[in-house]
């Protein structure tokens, strides 16, 4: 500190507002990049690595209202082809689903396939893997205002127990268009898949999904958030082919050292579901992100 004493009081005066100013600049510089990330990190098709750990709980499903959890291992891997980015998308379902009473009837007629799962009346509790499915969304290397992204969608037999999952092969085409005004990142994510080989005498499939995603973003990482998925099971008994959830949650990107980390969680009701469908859920998400240096 001896130092100061050559130096003026106004020349340190100066030094203290240049060290406030640039230490300013660099937290805000900070907090723009995190934001930033934050959007592309909620961007389906984002040029940016992702491990993504999503937990979904499904509440009074089946004929005895019982309770399926829905473990998705969800990697994302971008790849450059040509002028477009290839987004590689995987959904690794490990699912428990509780067993259904023997005493509950069903009655003729109704539908007892959800969303792939077997809720007969008398069935056991299952637990393992469920049918893996594999998205590749071509997306402009450069994009606009509005970005999008088309692809084929690919779903595969894999599941450990046909309680879990019928024994087809699907595939069908995948399209996500979403706009980032502001803070906002808004937009939405279809597909229509349709068996082509089946095991036996497998139902056929013929099941639309459809996601919009309204995202908006608040400071130190914080958002809000509403993404339902909307599913159709084209193939199921008239009254019984949609789920409609509505709701949305709160979500924030963390730092742990260099690490960012998306976590999220959400409540959906569904206003419309088959009727052995699930009544509500919630869902945890942790996603971690590598973006490129």
């Amino acid at each position: 500190m001896i130092y100061l004493k050559w130096l003026s009081w106004k020349s340190i005066i100066r030094l203290v507002l240049v060290q406030i100013v640039c230490a300013t600049l660099i937290v805000e510089s900070s907090l723009y990049a995190q934001d930033d990330l934050a959007k592309q990190s909620q961007n389906p098709i984002g040029n940016l690595i992702t491990l993504s750990l999503e937990n979904n709980t499904y509440f009074d499903v089946g004929p005895s209202e019982k309770t399926t959890n829905v473990f998705n291992i969800k990697p994302v891997y971008p790849t450059q082809v040509g002028n477009f980015n290839l987004i590689n998308r995987g959904i690794i379902p490990i699912i428990y689903q509780e067993g259904q009473s023997s005493n509950v009837v069903r009655p003729p007629g109704e539908n007892s396939d959800v969303g792939g799962l077997r809720l007969f009346p008398g069935t056991d509790s299952e637990f393992g893997l469920g049918n893996i499915q594999y998205q590749g969304y071509f997306s402009p290397a450069k994009p606009s205002k509005v970005i999008w992204g088309v692809g084929p969608i690919l779903e595969m037999p894999t599941n450990t127990n046909n309680a879990l999952g019928g024994d087809t092969w699907s595939a069908g085409p995948g399209i996500v268009v979403l706009t980032t005004p502001g803070n906002w990142l808004v937009g939405m994510l279809a597909s229509n898949i349709w068996s082509f080989a089946k095991d036996g005498d497998e139902e056929d499939v013929n099941q639309l999904s459809f996601q919009y995603f309204v995202n908006y973003n608040l400071q130190d990482g914080w958002y809000l958030t509403s993404g339902p998925t909307i599913t159709a099971n084209w193939e199921a008994d008239s009254g019984e082919e949609w789920t409609v959830p509505v709701g949305g949650g709160v979500g924030k990107l963390v730092r742990f050292g260099n690490q960012p980390v998306d976590f999220k969680a959400a409540y959906y009701n569904n206003v419309e579901s088959p009727k052995f469908g699930s009544d509500w859920s919630l869902q945890l998400q942790v996603k971690f992100l590598f973006p490129k240096k």
